[in-house]
């Protein structure tokens, strides 16, 4: 809460600067007004300026030819004349300036432009602070708080208004110096404005103390995020370098490990892998722009792809799709649910967690209506309204005490591995690729974890999904709005048990950031997120000795923006202790994404991470512009977790997430994506059999015309009304996952 209230700050400090520039613009126009008066008014060119010249120079002459008596009179004449002429003049310049307000006003008005010139939003942070000014300090005297490399500056500082926070003097001297020769080395952490912001000239060795709190607690809070400072005894925002495994307990696991992912497992043969595929990328690129129609770089370097239409759906394909769609046969959610635990056993997973809980004797009947109820968002009170021969108790009790996030993962695994056997999901997907997305989901406002998105526009958290190639979900998860969603990308695939285990990881803008390129690297998999703004991103060069005879203005000027391969050599074991430390569940990737900022001004692992992250980027935007099938499949994998998120909503028709809990709100989001993919296989196997019925008639059906239904039909199946339980008693027949109908030996896979 004290990183967000300060970022809040800070956010609010910078709309008021811009607000403050508004006003300022007429005002800087009246005082150039004013100006232009004055120098109109002291021009030499001027009639008045003129005339106090001619009269001086006049008495200049009588006072060097003046002689005793009558001459010295006269001099003395000619320059009070001069005087005259001179105050007029200098009246007529005060006129102006009364004339535009007073001399206080006009000198008031340019202190409040100098102040607030450039991105000088630092002076107005202390006025939002001020309100939440005790609730800081009482956190800072609680909390016990380490710096996680050998500059502590900030904590240093933090003691310093610590001690003076009782006094209400507006100044109060420097903190103690770092450096004994340098009075204001205490304060050299902090960036030039802040710098300006809390000294004064007319002080020195003094700061302003309203200033100087405020500007201690945004670095806490900033180096809180990057981990740059710990707290002792807490979870998220402790050490998380203290929980790496120690390198000798890492080499032994190094070869496996290496080779599990794909790379090579020393640091020459690490840096020669990514520099190879960076300069291939290149080169690609540069031999085919004169044939790459979509492709035009300018002359200042900035990269245009022209659009493509999609190439849609051909008409033997929509009838296709249409007639399927009327021939779904038609089913209750509560059906749908049964019949697949009938097949799949998944609710095997669920149970107490000890032999002395109370147990259950119909469980496929009351895990089923737990699955349900869960999926579709209703509590145990409202469902025990509308389904028979259950209490709420009873559903509240299996939901809270015989299903956990654990189990419900293990259910869901079962169910994705189930849909792999399937032949016709061979038409979508080879469950190579997966993309993973956000949506917004509405919670209570009176939680910890919500908040307004600036991005979807609501008040709660966001469900953040991972979706195969071939429809199915393969994970969720219930995240923040205020996080970067890529914060939580390779989390989740590491979390993925099912049998389908992608390679290749697309998302959207959100996806990506330089840590998040090198993770995903060092894991094995290929991110390539569908970025909109890659016009605005910097294209580094794999060598300065290289240039490009088409592509080299993408890279900028020659010898700028070059990868340091020497710094990625010197802390490839770096990379990989943190790597081999994920992997065997000592560390917490979201936890580390989250501490490796940009603005980690002293993690020497961001930078690394940072400096192969800028290959790997580069080398995803190279083939990004040189290969429009590749667009193709990225726009194609993004618009399936979108039809997934409009899907998943339109089960989960019960409303806001009623639970303040986090691991429970993470529990709702699990049960809508059980649910979600027991509908998804279930609409598989009907249309298989429809398919079977189709074929049996004479139509002619391909594998590349199945490609482009997706197995989201919804209007065969029936959300509401009162939910009979003897469907949970009902067996069904066995299904077959075979669909020899249809030739899948040569499915080209719709982009």
């Amino acid at each position: 809460m004290l990183c967000k209230r300060m970022a809040s700050h800070v956010k609010r400090a910078k709309a008021e600067l811009e607000e403050i520039r508004a006003r300022q613009r007429a005002m800087s126009e009246r005082l150039i007004g004013t100006y232009r008066q004055v120098l109109e008014r002291l021009d030499p060119g001027s009639e008045t300026s003129a005339a106090g010249v001619e009269a001086v120079a006049r008495a200049m002459e009588a006072v060097t030819s003046c002689a005793a008596g009558a001459g010295q009179v006269q001099a003395l004449g000619e320059m009070l004349s001069a005087l005259v002429v001179q105050t007029h003049s200098m009246q007529t310049v005060r006129a102006a300036v009364e004339q535009a307000g007073g001399f206080a006003a006009q000198l008031a008005d340019i202190e409040e432009v100098a102040a607030f010139h450039g991105d000088a939003h630092e002076l107005l942070v202390y006025r939002f602070f001020k309100k939440d000014r005790p609730a800081p300090f009482e956190l800072a005297g609680k909390l016990r708080l380490k710096a996680t490399s050998s500059d502590d500056s900030v904590l240093a500082a933090l003691a310093h208004p610590r001690e003076h926070s009782p006094k209400r003097r507006d100044f109060i001297p420097l903190p103690p110096p770092v450096e004994e020769d340098v009075p204001e080395s205490g304060i050299a952490f902090a960036s030039g404005n802040w710098r300006r912001a809390v000294t004064d000239r007319r002080r020195p060795g003094m700061v302003a103390r309203r200033h100087f709190e405020a500007m201690v607690f945004c670095y806490l809070a900033e180096e809180l995020r990057t981990g740059d400072v710990a707290v002792l005894g807490s979870n998220d925002y402790a050490d998380w370098s203290a929980h790496l495994l120690p390198w000798d307990e890492c080499q032994p696991k190094l070869a496996a490990f290496c080779e599990k992912v794909g790379l090579p497992d020393t640091p020459a043969g690490f840096v020669a892998h990514l520099k190879g595929a960076h300069l291939s990328a290149a080169a690609h690129l540069d031999a085919g722009y004169l044939d790459n129609a979509d492709l035009v770089i300018d002359e200042g370097g900035v990269p245009t792809l022209k659009r493509r239409r999609g190439k849609g759906s051909d008409a033997e394909a929509e009838r296709l799709a249409a007639e399927i769609e009327r021939r779904m046969p038609e089913r209750s959610l509560l059906s749908i649910v049964a019949r697949t635990a009938h097949w799949l056993t998944w609710y095997r997973h669920f149970g107490p967690a000890s032999g002395s809980d109370p147990k259950i004797k119909d469980k496929l009947g009351r895990y089923s209506l737990a699955v349900f109820t869960g999926g579709i968002n209703i509590g145990p009170y409202e469902a025990a309204k509308h389904i028979a021969g259950v209490t709420a108790r009873e559903l509240s009790m299996v939901r809270n005490r015989h299903i956990t996030l654990k189990k419900l993962n293990a259910a869901i695994a079962d169910v994705v591995n189930a849909f792999a056997e399937l032949d016709v999901i061979k038409a979508w997907g080879d469950g190579s690729t997966v993309a993973a997305d956000g949506t917004q989901v509405d919670t209570y406002i009176d939680n910890l974890l919500a908040e307004t998105s600036i991005r979807y526009g609501g008040f709660g958290g966001i469900a953040y999904h991972y979706i195969s190639d071939t429809y199915v979900a393969l994970f969720s998860r219930f995240i923040p709005c205020g996080v970067w969603e890529a914060v939580h990308l390779i989390e989740g695939l590491l979390a993925n048990d099912s049998d389908i285990q992608p390679s290749t990881v697309h998302a959207d803008t959100q996806g990506q950031n330089f840590p998040v390129f090198t993770l995903d690297t060092l894991f094995g998999f290929d991110l390539m997120p569908r970025i909109r703004n890659f016009k605005d991103l910097i294209f580094f060069r794999a060598s300065e000795k290289i240039a490009y005879p088409h592509i080299d203005q993408l890279f900028g000027e020659s010898g700028r923006n070059v990868i340091d391969w020497k710094l990625i050599d010197k802390h490839w074991i770096d990379l990989m202790q943190v790597a081999i430390s994920i992997s065997e569940g000592r560390l917490s990737s979201a936890t580390l994404m989250r501490r490796l900022r940009s603005n980690s001004r002293k993690n020497l692992i961001y930078k690394a991470f940072r400096e192969v992250g800028r290959s790997v980027r580069t080398v995803a935007l190279l083939r990004y512009l040189a290969d429009p099938a590749l667009r193709a499949r990225v726009t194609a994998a993004t618009n399936k977790v979108e039809s997934y998120n409009g899907f998943s909503k339109w089960l989960g028709f019960g409303g806001v997430l009623a639970d303040n809990d986090p691991e429970e709100q993470e529990k709702l989001i699990k049960f809508n994506t059980l649910l979600a993919n027991l509908v998804v296989f279930h609409n598989a196997l009907d249309i298989s059999d429809v398919v079977r019925q189709l074929v049996a008639e004479g139509w002619s059906i391909t594998a590349d015309h199945l490609g482009q239904i997706a197995p989201y039909l919804r209007a065969h199946i029936s959300r509401f009304g009162a939910y009979a339980t003897d469907e949970l008693r009902h067996r069904p027949d066995p299904f077959d996952p075979l669909l020899k109908e249809v030739d899948f030996s040569d499915v080209e896979l719709a982009a």
